[in-house]
């Protein structure tokens, strides 16, 4: 069966920066399983394994815009302390905020007394990434599956 919307795809992944920093893998644990079509993974990743099918092997290089997007200076922003839960932050902590558009995980840049310096930006917003995958399965989706945007079950999601 090759890979296409509303397929159930389980595949194991390496991720890496463009100059080979190994960033991720899911060797080792469990493969990561998705819905494919359902805006569960990055849309350039989503493009590469269209097509494809179980046994195969994909190497992709996807670009900042099919990722985490462009990194914006603009979401480089200074938050009142008193909007953090943590009572101890450091430079280079991701840490959640309630923000006007919902939670939001931010890295702190700066820790002053009453201000925080905050980045919004995905921690891999700006950077091309190179992707080796292995697919170890491929099925259909259950109709429950579709209509709830995500799997089921094993290496899935668990109502």
């Amino acid at each position: 069966m090759n890979i296409e919307k509303n397929s159930v795809v389980s595949f194991h992944y390496t991720v890496s920066d463009a100059d080979g920093g190994r960033i991720e893998s899911s060797h080792g644990q469990e493969p990561l399983v998705i819905l494919h079509g359902a805006g569960n993974i990055i849309p350039g990743l989503e493009a590469a394994l269209t097509g494809k099918s179980a046994g195969d092997r994909v190497d992709a290089v996807i670009r900042p815009e099919d990722a985490y997007g462009e990194r914006r200076e603009d979401f480089v922003q200074r938050v009142p302390k008193k909007y953090f839960k943590q009572t101890r932050l450091e430079p280079g902590m991701t840490v959640g905020i309630q923000t006007g558009q919902g939670p939001r995980m931010v890295t702190v840049l700066k820790v002053g007394m009453s201000v925080v310096d905050v980045d919004l930006n995905h921690p891999m917003a700006g950077k091309t990434l190179k992707f080796e995958i292995e697919i170890l399965d491929v099925r259909a989706a259950t109709d429950e599956e579709i209509a709830h945007g995500h799997v089921h079950g094993p290496g899935g999601h668990h109502h």
